[in-house]
């Protein structure tokens, strides 16, 4: 029985018939995803100190934007579907606007909004469609630390795991190979990512 309605999609799997949707345009993006607290922040600011060109997390931009208009980290969390459905709709602007044969390194990528969409109650179809406007390079997916509140996250350990795997599974669907990064101290992270592009001439 689902005691809410964001329970309603926390399994919604994705549409059959949208996956073969054909993608639109190739990038040269590489994309650095995980659960909440697996790191990523450290390791994009670790990629830009290396000169290379990144794209910030848009929950946190969409979160300070409201902020900004007046209201409290509480009010913009009240409605958790409206709150991800803002993010989406600001996620997707801000790619589809994005040179797509410039390398840029993404702190999370649109595709990472089907999973947040399905903790938060939206069914991830609504924007499924929309995961095929640009295809990635790469895709790294940060294995997780314990899950520390910073005054922006909101989840737990359980919810952690959960949109670990659905990224996972996610970009899978999508027809993305994942690279799995283990947890490693910062600068073995940052040396593993740009080992492995390396290794396959994209850098």
């Amino acid at each position: 029985m689902i005691s809410s309605p964001q329970e309603a999609h926390r399994f919604t799997e994705l549409d059959a018939d949208l996956l073969r949707t054909p993608f639109k345009e190739q990038t040269n993006w590489h994309v650095i995803t995980g659960t909440v607290s697996s790191g990523k922040s450290t390791l994009i600011e670790q990629i830009a100190e290396q000169g290379f060109k990144t794209v910030p997390e848009t929950a946190r931009r969409y979160i300070d934007s409201e902020v900004a208009r007046g209201r409290t980290i509480d009010e913009v969390r009240r409605c958790p579907t409206t709150l991800q459905r803002g993010v989406n709709e600001m996620m997707l602007r801000i790619e589809l606007g994005l040179p797509v044969k410039e390398m840029l390194f993404l702190d999370r990528a649109f595709p990472d909004a089907l999973a947040f969409s399905r903790v938060n109650g939206v069914n991830p179809n609504e924007i499924l469609a929309d995961c095929f406007h640009r295809r990635y390079a790469t895709v790294f997916l940060l294995e997780r630390f314990p899950v520390e509140q910073d005054g922006v996250r909101y989840h737990d350990d359980a919810a952690a795991d959960l949109i670990e795997s659905w990224h996972a599974r996610d970009y899978r669907s999508l027809g993305y190979q994942i690279v799995r990064v283990p947890v490693l101290a910062p600068d073995e992270r940052l040396a593993f990512v740009i080992d492995t592009l390396a290794g396959q001439g994209l850098i």
